[in-house]
């Protein structure tokens, strides 16, 4: 969930966020990046790790790579490119970039929202061990 709600801090950022005087808006959204990334890459590997048996641990990360960082960086490139061509290009061509931003960040809002209802995961116990001298 921090990771979702890093998204969204990110995009708004770049709502108000210029090379000008909001410079360190677009500079603090750099270092949120990294975190949404690194959060849902290392979160997300660690589900599968704790969640799949160890004799198809290493085919259900490399599932779990493909379908973020393969198909559905391929997937959200394509619809994300034909909606900002369709609802955020003015007549002569030019992006409309707070409302791209806005719209990002509104659709990372709601993905957030949606996780939170229906990801139900029961956690388990953790394991301890004991270390032996």
């Amino acid at each position: 969930m921090i990771s979702m709600l890093a998204w969204v801090l990110r995009f708004g950022l770049f709502i108000w966020g210029d090379p000008g005087s909001n410079l360190w808006m677009i500079i603090l959204s750099m270092v949120i990046y990294g975190m949404a990334f690194d959060f849902f890459n290392i979160s997300g590997s660690l589900f599968v790790e704790q969640e799949t048996d160890s004799k198809i641990r290493a085919s259900a990360q490399g599932l779990f790579m493909m379908m973020t960082n393969g198909f559905g960086a391929i997937i959200g490139s394509s619809v994300s490119g034909w909606a900002i061509g369709k609802f955020f290009t003015d007549a002569n061509g030019h992006f409309l970039w707070s409302g791209i931003w806005t719209a990002f960040a509104i659709y990372a809002l709601i993905v957030l929202v949606l996780f939170t209802i229906l990801f139900k995961h029961k956690h388990r116990p953790q394991v301890e061990f004991e270390v032996k001298h």
